[in-house]
């Protein structure tokens, strides 16, 4: 088939993105199709009008390629693709959804609960500076259960640009604004630590699968952008070491059972299709889930072809399959 790769972009997050694209480009032409790699340009729509792909798979990160934007551009032009619909990244990319989204999910199914996510706030950049918020932030220890330390995020973003794990009041000020750089709201949360992992899902709806998690060991205090773009400052293990979880083995495999559970409860909570990646921490008594990443990370030492190499499937395969699911959607 001939498949239009998207990358690159104007997101914060476009290194990664043409990494990513690079990658699966290499993958789709393995499997034997014709691939048209693009980068998202004023040119887009009339190359995608002209050269008629069979299918798109989006390699973009950050905005533009997880909150809805290409994707909704996408079903605007009746152009077949691989991940979630428009509606779905919309939700995923504000992180302040998990609460509303696994109420509802939750409410609907009646299943019992596995997954738990971080008690936080959410603060919009224009009540912060223009409404006086800024001069409430010694109410932030009572607000958020645990008090200090808290973790700064941007409501909306990826690979970690604008976290920070702020152990003080005096530290606060400088954090949210440089979250706010990154996004017009911040959330402010509990700071859990524990097991960090991510779990990728494949497939759709009750067929969706989790393959083996991935456990980052970090060599710096976070596992932020510097650390994601620098080489030898993570280890990964794949899957997750049994005695990360727990020294008793038939406890350890059950806690990694209950973190694949956790994953797919996320996965389906928030309706998304053909691929995702959950990350979480297990902090020792619940996996505590962060995000939902509708487009993850496809470079070469990326978390999901990591977990695909775990699972025993080459990224070619997978991402054959997608594309093939995608066009006989």
């Amino acid at each position: 088939m001939k498949v239009a790769v998207l990358m690159g972009g104007a997101s914060f997050e476009r290194e990664f993105s043409l990494a990513s694209g690079k990658n699966v480009c290499e993958a789709l032409e393995a499997a034997g199709h014709k691939v048209i790699p693009l980068d998202t340009t004023g040119d887009l729509v009339p190359t995608l009008r002209s050269e008629r792909p069979d299918v798109c798979y989006s390699a973009l990160h950050g905005k533009h390629g997880e909150d809805g934007t290409i994707q909704s551009l996408l079903e605007f032009l009746d152009v077949p693709f691989v991940g979630s619909p428009g509606f779905v990244c919309q939700k995923a990319w504000n992180k302040d959804s998990m609460h509303s989204q696994m109420a509802t999910y939750r409410a609907i199914t009646g299943e019992a609960p596995i997954a738990s996510w971080p008690q936080g706030l959410y603060i919009a950049r224009d009540a912060f500076k223009d409404m006086g918020a800024a001069t409430a932030l010694d109410l932030i220890p009572e607000r958020v259960i645990g008090g200090f330390p808290v973790c700064v995020k941007p409501a909306r973003g990826g690979s970690a640009m604008g976290v920070h794990k702020v152990s003080c009041a005096e530290e606060l000020g400088e954090a949210i604004l440089d979250a706010l750089a990154f996004d017009e709201a911040v959330v402010i949360e509990q700071w859990v630590d524990g097991v960090e992992l991510a779990v990728s899902v494949l497939g759709n709806g009750w067929d969706a699968h989790a393959l083996p998690p991935v456990e980052i060991v970090k060599k710096t205090a976070m596992f932020d952008t510097q650390a994601r773009m620098t080489s030898g400052m993570v280890d990964y293990f794949c899957p997750v070491r049994l005695e990360s979880l727990s020294p008793d083995e038939a406890d350890a495999q059950a806690i990694r059972a209950e973190v694949e559970r956790a994953a797919l409860e996320v996965y389906r909570a928030y309706n998304a299709r053909d691929l995702a990646r959950i990350d979480m921490i297990w902090d020792g008594a619940e996996a505590k889930v962060f995000e939902v990443n509708v487009s993850p990370g496809m470079a070469e030492n990326s978390l999901f072809p990591t977990a695909c190499q775990a699972a025993g499937l080459s990224l070619s395969a997978v991402l054959d399959e997608l594309v093939q699911v995608a066009v006989e959607r």
